[in-house]
């Protein structure tokens, strides 16, 4: 299956799976297109088979074995091996590691390792240490990690990089290539076609061969190689090239678009450089060949790519350097201690904050169900905020934090879903881009608010009991994002 395709099969799995109760690994690999509905899924310690059957429902094929509730069950290879939140509750350490060792012998192509980690582990009383890890109230043991010491465990135990995944989760891949790949993939901008400016009979004619050619463009920024599309060698007969092809498509699509998507193409590949020196840069030969025509159409060379990604790199130390792109950037809202913006609209901030944003999801992965991301500015911190109404309600509550420090990767979580007077958003409009679907809608209202006085004291609203106070204080409640007056309403009825 092409990638496109690939990605466009985990964008409707998303809206599927959070309705259903499939772990958060098997969530994050189908996100991330790992999975899709031809790939056999191997749970290796399935236990009852809660996450078999949310599979099955889905549409996925799977099978599994567990040592208590799956004893004579076939453990069988499989493209993708789950090993989902096992290796934490085994005492023996050995054994441990013995369970990993075998579970990756069953991966062909990739194997998702999670575990749970010392942040949940706080959450947890009266328990006691025991060996490496403790005992429960429930008398169960369990081992926590965190992010950096449960890499450094599977990278050791099975002598393959692990890539974050998400907190707590993480992949292996069999092969090299695919490793990396998946790992550039994760920094390149969804490429949208450029619309069409005029008429042209050559174009008309053969619209639905050329079509294929103009998103491959659109999605990597270079102009395809033949053995690159299925209707490559169509394309050739037709026009004598691809090359000249691209001509009658810049006749009738804006040109200049497509030079900026090219940019933004070679931005995105030395995002993807600069931080892969933290995990040991491949060298040319071992990139895919799709990246390896990448670097070429878009640097030239492959060390002109990576000295222009280690400058871009080393300038993030710099003081002053990321405050000073946070307050120039015409995204997010901006406050004397952070940038925030809509996870939407981080593909078009500046390369830099990318980067910054980079080096903590490169460490964490992504973080699930968060949409609104800090950047700190009076140190290297990043926060991942999970705002689940946002585009539902006009100020909605904070249900969830995780930050991470970049120097000492110390992790921190926080639920807020308990709190009775929960942080709340404001100017909604701030946080995205103007193509965002709602964007009017949220601009509206906040000049609506701003006209009745409501953000006279921005101390006293960001929080809950603040904002209704607000609202009691002007005769005003809301009905999605529109603003009432409850004293008008009241005389009409």
């Amino acid at each position: 299956m092409l990638q496109g395709e690939l990605r466009l099969e985990a964008r409707r799995a998303r809206t599927a799976i959070v309705r259903t109760d499939l772990s958060r690994p098997l969530r994050c690999a189908i996100a991330d297109g790992l999975i899709n509905a031809k790939t056999h899924v191997f749970d290796y310690g399935c236990g009852r088979g809660d996450d078999l059957r949310c599979l099955a429902t889905l549409g996925y094929v799977s099978s599994g074995w567990d040592p208590v509730h799956r004893p004579d069950s076939e453990r069988r290879p499989s493209p993708v091996v789950n090993l989902g939140y096992v290796v934490n509750v085994i005492e023996d350490v050995d054994e441990r590691c013995e369970t990993l060792r075998k579970a990756w012998e069953l991966a062909e192509d990739i194997l998702v390792v999670s575990a749970r980690m010392k942040v949940d582990g706080r959450a947890l009383r009266d328990v006691r240490e025991f060996a490496d890890g403790c005992v429960t109230s429930r008398g169960t043991f369990q081992k926590f990690y965190t992010q950096q010491e449960l890499r450094d465990w599977i990278e050791r135990t099975i002598q393959v990089k692990a890539v974050p995944a998400a907190p707590g989760i993480f992949y292996a891949f069999r092969d090299d290539q695919a490793r990396t790949d998946f790992i550039a993939s994760r920094f390149r901008r969804r490429g949208i076609v450029p619309r069409f400016t005029k008429s042209e009979e050559l174009f008309t004619a053969h619209q639905d061969l050329l079509e294929p050619l103009m998103h491959f463009v659109s999605e990597r920024g270079r102009l395809a190689c033949a053995d690159e599309l299925a209707e490559g060698s169509e394309i050739i007969a037709v026009f004598g090239s691809l090359r000249r092809a691209f001509r009658v498509i810049l006749t009738v699509t804006d040109a200049e678009r497509w030079n900026q998507i090219g940019l933004e193409h070679q931005q995105d590949l030395l995002v993807y450089l600069a931080l892969s020196q933290f995990d040991g840069r491949p060298s040319f030969g071992r990139l895919t060949l799709g990246l390896q025509r990448d670097v070429k159409a878009l640097f030239g060379t492959y060390k002109k790519a990576c000295a222009q990604a280690d400058e871009l790199l080393f300038s993030l130390g710099q003081p002053g350097v990321v405050r000073s792109a946070c307050s120039q950037s015409p995204i997010g809202k901006l406050t004397p201690t952070a940038l925030y913006l809509h996870e939407s609209a981080l593909p078009e901030t500046s390369t830099l904050l990318r980067l910054y944003e980079g080096c903590a999801r490169g460490y964490l992965g992504r973080v699930e169900r968060a949409n609104i991301i800090k950047l700190h500015l009076d140190e290297p911190m990043v926060s991942y905020l999970s705002y689940p109404e946002f585009d539902i309600d006009p100020h909605p509550p904070l249900a969830s934090a995780v930050a991470v420090h970049l120097q000492t990767f110390r992790v921190r979580a926080r639920d807020y879903t308990s709190s009775l007077n929960r942080p709340i958003l404001h100017r909604k409009e701030l946080f995205v881009s103007q193509h965002y679907p709602f964007y009017e809608k949220f601009a509206r209202l906040t000049r609506i608010e701003e006209s009745k006085g409501l953000y006279q004291d921005p101390s006293l609203i960001g929080f809950q009991d603040g904002w209704k106070e607000a609202l009691a204080r002007t005769g005003l409640y809301l009905r999605g994002h529109r603003l009432l007056n409850a004293m008008r309403n009241k005389s009409n009825s």
